[in-house]
């Protein structure tokens, strides 16, 4: 039998406290990728009672995807907007979730982007994250983004840090590693910047906009 939203929102209120739940309960977070970053960030924010998420990606689930995201065997070949909802509806069944299927560009991102105060930079490509980035700035700088760079390889994941860049920006990760033939990837890794992410946002959307 399914929690009742009163119930689930009681729960949450117990374990995080009944203003900040609200804070959470009424919040919305736009995730861009719903990759190996992006699909922990949004199951963590679920987990978190994030009243809204808005998930945007063009990509399909691949085998290649699941040493690292949060996808099963049962979900390649569908959307990841629509298998990561699958999941979330699972978890948090009273989360409100807004899908695009879409690439983000800097033509669409303006229109796509323009209603959310909070943005989650969650691309694995460093140009796609360089595009994103410089779009956003550009044209809200008064909007909240929190970006990852920097978390490749099997280094320690002590390296991995949340720095403000800006009174809005926020980047997390090492800042340094990339991928290299023979050493990609690691869920644990990923998963540890994803937190940060996550993180970060929660503390924005408390007002703690330090790191």
């Amino acid at each position: 039998m399914i929690p009742t939203k009163d119930e689930f929102y009681q729960a949450l209120a117990q374990r995080h406290g009944a203003d900040l739940q609200k804070k959470f309960s009424q919040a919305s977070v736009a995730v861009c990728g719903l990759g190996g970053l992006g699909s922990h960030i949004a199951i963590l924010l679920a987990r978190a009672g994030i009243g809204r998420l808005y998930l945007l990606d063009f990509d399909r689930v691949d085998l290649s995807n699941l040493n690292r995201q949060q996808y099963f065997v049962d979900q390649i070949g569908m959307y990841k907007t629509d298998a990561l909802s699958q999941i979330i509806h699972r978890i948090a069944p009273y989360c409100e979730i807004h899908t695009e299927t879409v690439k983000l560009t800097e033509k669409n991102i303006p229109e796509l982007l323009k209603q959310e105060s909070v943005i989650c930079e969650a691309f694995d490509d460093p140009k796609e994250k360089a595009m994103l980035v410089n779009t956003i700035l550009t044209q809200f700088p008064e909007k909240y983004l929190v970006c990852a760079s920097g978390m490749a390889g099997i280094s320690s994941a002590n390296t991995i840090r949340t720095r403000k860049i800006m009174p809005h920006f926020y980047l997390c990760g090492d800042q340094t590693s990339e991928l290299t033939d023979g050493e990609g990837l690691f869920a644990s890794r990923v998963a540890v910047c994803a937190a940060h992410q996550a993180h970060v946002i929660l503390r924005i959307i408390a007002g703690l906009q330090d790191v």
